[in-house]
């Protein structure tokens, strides 16, 4: 069933920073039935030159103005979290589709708040966990519902990275280690895609604990946690969270075990992974990723909107992932 009256999705992109420029706003112009027509930004001189370089034809500097653009009739929300409630609230009351960046929020409580402001404005509520749509991550769920590895019996998450990761060089700002801004630290942001990943896989988590410290004292977030978690379908799983290592101890690997083998990839690397089973030799896959990492889901959207298709990654599923990550980090 069409969520939108017209027979195309014209986006309206809030907060057009680094997150635009590859990842996601640009993929908008090459999904069918998708066209970028209008960006925001507070600052001028950088939305304009955003809009210049992308071919964006409208530029804005008010939220309020690019939301009641009556060209405009999806709105992605690419701000950091701190700003996805009141967003969410002003797109919503114009009657209009929401696609947030994740996390979803900064609280369990806030994303409950942006999915009953959407249900009572009647708006659907899509969240930015691409992971959902890539192909890799699909061959991997694949696999495993054909019983490629048997009965899942647990997974465990692994995630290391040393206190200045490479990606901060490149930032002007680091809100993702301001818990005021961002909910948590690197935490928030990155475990966010993990976690979020198995629910993909797996189904809602019912139960989650964990530990968490501020060991380096660098910044005022958490900056390594332990936890535990129980899926809705009995598979257990673990996960240990630290971003103060060494160099040498850096890792992003997730293990799936199964009662036949396992399944073992990379969160944030390229399209691979590898099957280990007990009557087999090992089997690597290798998938190319879209350039637009984002154009998969954004294609996933377009069409749950249009009525031709559904998209993997809403409110609903979005929001489980912030409650999980609050019942570990306490």
């Amino acid at each position: 069933m069409k969520k939108i009256q017209d027979q195309e999705v014209r986006w309206g992109v809030l907060g057009v920073g680094n997150v635009c420029e590859v990842k996601s706003a640009p993929a908008m112009k090459h999904v069918p039935h998708s066209k970028l027509v209008a960006v925001m930004r507070r600052d001028e001189a950088k939305v304009k030159d955003y809009a210049v370089r992308h071919e964006v034809s409208k530029w804005y500097t008010s939220a309020e103005a690019l939301v009641h653009d009556p060209e405009v009739n999806a709105v992605y929300i690419a701000t950091p979290p701190h700003m996805h409630l009141p967003l969410t609230r002003l797109v919503a009351a114009a009657g209009k589709p929401v696609y947030v960046e994740k996390p979803m929020a900064r609280t369990y409580a806030e994303c409950r708040e942006m999915i009953a402001v959407c249900e009572e404005a009647g708006v659907p509520l899509y969240v930015a966990y691409y992971r959902r749509a890539l192909p890799h991550f699909l061959k991997i769920k694949e696999l495993m519902d054909s019983g490629a590895i048997g009965d899942i019996r647990t997974v465990h998450i692994n995630l290391k990275q040393v206190l200045k990761p490479d990606v901060v060089v490149h930032l002007e700002n680091n809100w993702r280690i301001n818990p005021e801004i961002a909910g948590g630290g690197y935490f928030f942001d990155l475990a966010s895609h993990q976690l979020d990943l198995l629910d993909f896989f797996f189904g809602p988590v019912t139960k989650a604990s964990g530990f968490s410290s501020n060991q380096a004292k660098a910044y005022h977030a958490e900056d390594i946690v332990t936890g535990s978690f129980v899926f809705e379908n009995g598979v257990l799983g673990s996960g240990n969270w630290c971003f103060t290592t060494s160099k040498t101890a850096e890792i992003d690997e997730i293990i799936i075990y199964g009662s036949k083998g396992l399944i073992r990839f990379e969160t944030f690397g390229k399209g691979e992974f590898t099957l280990e089973s007990d009557q087999e030799d090992p089997i690597h896959y290798h998938v190319d990723l879209p350039r637009h990492i984002q154009q998969p889901l954004i294609k996933s959207i377009v069409e749950d909107l249009l009525g031709t298709g559904t998209c993997p990654s809403t409110g609903r599923t979005a929001a489980r992932t912030n409650w999980v990550m609050g019942e570990m980090v306490g």
